[in-house]
């Protein structure tokens, strides 16, 4: 039997939600066959079979979350199929996993101390979170001493306290929330999640499972605003002038090579951010260091059918506004049709957000973490404006800078904005300085 744990899924990414079987309990199956879709925040990936032979076992339910690392296929192999490397085998949360045997010579006996990871599928493990139950302190009845939902039921209520490992911190993984990540060390202290209302009992009500993109963004969005102490800056930029430019430019393009507005802000963005390094920067909490990138990756927000995602434009400091249009359009394209990759949505250091197409004037985003600032642009008004003490019709670009205060003060936000200010006010000097 060959244990089929869910693989590395690129970087940072840790987790992935089930969303479709292609095969099913006692199937046959070729090396590269499909076996599943698996959702991750950043793209929608399909699983191929590692080796050829039989389904044997199959972990989980389309909406139930996987971990990478975690066994969720069981495949009998082919007779006299080459055999690969075995993967080491680690108690596996499978419905009908093979028969374990047990483990040869081990090097030490296991002492009181040592704790033993429970055998029990991801919904299961999800719901002993939620129940703040160590499941690894729950006795299993189910086959093969598996974990079952009425075993978590059958637990002593005062028995739900998390254990302390040996040097007296609570053991990471079981501790958090599937999918909510907490930086050992980095402590949130007054922090309490009371129990929501039984709104049930007031009247009715619908419950929908926060799943796939909505999800990654709940968690990102929580990280981030636990995290990172936010300010904003706000300002508006007068863009008459850049906009006559940009329709002129636009007149005798084809539909798919118009420039944007938002082209020309993340080009000015990229090339003031190495004047401003620090709004291209991370904090690293644990070693306390202050982590400056010398290349410049944008990102920028898209609304999809799946949610908002953040596809990255690479090196935007070396590109015309011009290519940056065309990529933004791309990009955006990409993920409205689900075709994005996991590295186009990876590895930014500065992110735009744009609400002007929807309405609204000013917006306060939420930093894009681990980033330390992200510039939101709001809807491009025509309003009344003094210029040589002359009121006149103008066009008014309302902005906003919401920037980590641990790296950055107020006085080198208002500094950035201006300089950005200048550069779209006058786009003289916008091309004479990019």
């Amino acid at each position: 039997m060959f244990e089929f744990k869910l693989p590395d899924l690129g970087e940072g990414i840790h987790e992935g939600e089930l969303i479709k079987w292609h095969v099913s309990q006692g199937q046959s199956v070729k090396e590269d066959d499909p076996l599943c879709d698996m959702e991750t925040d950043k793209a929608l990936v399909t699983i191929p079979s590692p080796r050829a032979g039989t389904i044997a076992g199959l972990t989980g339910s389309p909406g139930d979350i996987i971990r990478v690392g975690e066994v969720f296929v069981v495949i009998e192999e082919e007779a006299g199929s080459a055999q690969k490397p075995k993967e080491s085998r680690e108690s596996s949360p499978s419905p009908e996993p093979a028969p374990k045997q047990p483990p040869e010579s081990p090097e030490k006996p296991e002492t009181p101390s040592e704790k033993k990871r429970a055998v029990a599928a991801p919904a299961v493990r999800r719901v002993a979170r939620e129940m703040g139950i160590d499941i690894n302190r729950v006795t299993g009845t189910g086959p093969g001493g598996r974990v079952t939902r009425e075993d978590l039921k059958a637990f002593e209520p005062g028995k739900t306290r998390e254990p302390e490992t040996s040097d007296g911190s609570q053991d990471q993984e079981e501790r958090s929330p599937r999918g909510v990540t907490t930086d050992p060390g980095v402590g949130i202290p007054f922090l309490e999640i009371q129990p929501l209302p039984d709104y049930e009992n007031s009247g009715p009500v619908e419950r929908e499972p926060i799943r796939s993109l909505r999800r990654k963004t709940a968690v990102k969005t929580t990280t981030s605003s636990l995290l990172i102490p936010h300010v904003a800056h706000m300002d508006e930029i007068e863009v008459t002038e850049l906009e006559s430019i940009r329709q002129t430019c636009n007149r005798d393009r084809a539909k798919e090579e118009k420039i944007t507005l938002m082209a020309f802000v993340i080009r000015g963005v990229s090339a003031l951010l190495k004047e401003f390094p620090e709004f291209n920067a991370s904090l690293d909490p644990h070693k306390m260091e202050i982590i400056y990138k010398k290349f410049y990756h944008i990102g920028f927000a898209a609304d999809t059918p799946r949610g908002l995602m953040v596809p990255v434009i690479r090196q935007a400091d070396q590109k015309s506004v011009a290519t940056l249009a065309r990529e933004i359009r791309a990009l955006a394209q990409k993920g409205k049709e689900g075709s994005i990759s996991p590295e186009e949505l990876s590895k930014g250091t500065f992110s735009v957000t744009n609400v002007g197409a929807v309405g609204g004037t000013h917006v306060f985003p939420i930093i894009n973490y681990p980033e330390s600032a992200i510039l939101g642009l709001g809807r491009v008004r025509k309003i009344p404006m003094v210029k040589d003490e002359e009121i006149r019709p103008g066009l008014s670009l309302p902005v906003t800078l919401s920037f980590d205060h641990r790296l950055a003060d107020g006085v080198r936000a208002a500094l950035f904005i201006g300089r950005l200010k200048a550069m779209l006010e006058d786009p003289k000097t916008f091309m004479t300085e990019i």
